[in-house]
């Protein structure tokens, strides 16, 4: 059975764009008809909000539009959605921009008129060959991507181009914040390579001395150097047929890197002492939190082994970037801490839970498990309440105000500094703001503040 079989119509969603209403309505209704959720917008600009809210399986678009044409519009969708599939409807003295377009990445073009089964056909073939979360999932198999919890959107779309590029044998850089689980994602794209029943090894290149690390990664003969007891078959070779995975390579060292460059163009390793190279068979994958752009500039990394680790860049949002993540993340956590800890939890009431959404995660996923561990560690009670969050969490949560709400805090809090900075003196706090003192007297009013109380205070 093909993956166009696979996947269901009821569970891809097609975003149609055309500016004459009749067709819009026909192709609708034709692809409702057939089993497809189906958006309509008359431009593109109205496709890219509508993008931008809901992102759709695969867009269906007119070449002539209004404003910005659906070229224009294509590439704005490959530059930030590269994996979502277009196919573009064109008129006769359209067909040679869509013939271009289709070198450029469209899945399609079909030219009006155009027969509906050929339409329904076209959208299965592209649809097939997507690595859409429908497509992606469609065989129930997403084993691949085990443990990584999300349904905000640059997840989603990470994700499929995680799958996308897995089917290669590309290296891959993968960039994020220190605990946004690059690690996490490196396995899962080896889960869902060809190499997936083969090993996988993953090293810290910064958490290894440099003296060691080049016999770590390829090994040593007995007596090489001192301390070589025994011969020690290197990280390379024993990855050979999967995947290495190097986190942190921007801090290898500058000797090591040379070493790496060499084994990446030569595919053999040469283990420390040996006489002869040893050939090997690995897909080499990569992560950092640094600015490797920066480390090239200042001389502290090779441009030359950045291009070799970085035929494709994959960045992971820091979870600030993905809050819709944090209450799935941390009800996920909570049930796998709950059977550490053999303790009967239910859950986060809905005040912790949105303590834990609004507050800032400088550590990323690896901080919210921390805090999801702690407060399984102290729980007394089935329901995680607020107060155990916020003792986790030690820093006040942001929060989400209302303009009136927000300008009403912040003008108290800026009348109490300056009843503190003038010891309460009304006609001091007044100049300093530029008020006369029966309009300043009004303000304090407004927020019940005694000038009295301000006096002498600290002494």
């Amino acid at each position: 059975m093909n993956l166009a079989t696979l996947l269901q119509p009821a569970s891809a969603h097609v975003l149609v764009v055309d500016d004459d209403p009749d067709l819009l309505r026909l192709l609708s209704m034709r692809l409702r008809s057939s089993g497809y959720r189906v958006s309509a917008v008359d431009s593109a600009e109205a496709a890219l909000s509508r993008v931008a809210i809901e992102r759709p399986d695969l867009v269906l678009s007119d070449v002539r539009l209004p404003g910005r044409d659906g070229l224009a519009l294509f590439d704005e969708l490959r530059q930030h959605h590269p994996a979502l599939p277009v196919i573009l409807l064109t008129a006769h003295g359209t067909i040679p921009d869509a013939v271009a377009a289709t070198a450029r990445g469209v899945s399609g073009y079909l030219t009006k008129p155009f027969d509906s089964q050929a339409l329904l056909e076209k959208i299965r073939q592209a649809l097939a060959l997507a690595p859409t979360a429908a497509a992606g999932d469609a065989d129930g198999d997403g084993a691949w991507r085990a443990g990584i919890v999300c349904r905000s959107q640059c997840m989603v779309e990470l994700l499929e181009e995680a799958r996308l590029v897995a089917a290669s044998d590309a290296s891959v850089l993968i960039q994020g914040e220190s605990g946004s689980g690059k690690e996490l994602l490196a396995r899962a794209i080896h889960r869902a390579s060809p190499r997936a029943e083969k090993p996988f090894i993953a090293v810290n290149c910064g958490a290894i001395p440099e003296a060691l690390l080049e016999s770590e990664l390829f090994g040593h003969e007995k007596g090489a150097f001192t301390g070589a007891v025994t011969r020690r078959t290197g990280l390379f070779q024993a990855a050979n047929g999967g995947t290495l995975f190097l986190d942190e390579i921007g801090d290898m060292p500058l000797p090591l890197q040379v070493k790496l460059l060499r084994v990446l163009q030569e595919r053999v390793v040469r283990p420390v002492g040996a006489n002869e190279a040893v050939p090997i068979d690995v897909r080499i994958l990569s992560a950092t939190h640094r600015d490797l752009d920066v480390a090239m500039r200042e001389g502290q990394f090779r441009e030359d082994l950045f291009y070799r680790l970085n035929v494709v860049s994959l960045t992971l949002p820091g979870l600030d970037a993905r809050r819709e993540d944090i209450p799935l993340l941390a009800t996920h956590f909570l049930q796998l801490l709950a059977d550490k800890y053999r303790k009967p939890l239910n859950g986060f009431s809905s005040e912790a839970l949105q303590a834990l959404a609004t507050a800032s995660w400088p550590g990323n996923v690896r901080q919210l498990y921390n805090v999801v561990e702690q407060v399984c560690a102290l729980a007394t009670s089935p329901l995680i309440p607020l107060a155990l969050v916020q003792r986790a969490l030690r820093v006040r949560s942001c929060e989400v105000l209302c303009y009136a709400e927000a300008k009403q805090r912040f003008e108290r809090d800026y009348l109490v500094q300056l009843l503190k900075l003038t010891d309460g003196n009304v006609s001091d706090a007044a100049r300093l703001a530029d008020r006369n003192r029966t309009e300043f007297y009004r303000l304090l009013q407004k927020h019940a503040l005694v000038p009295a109380l301000f006096r002498g205070e600290g002494s």
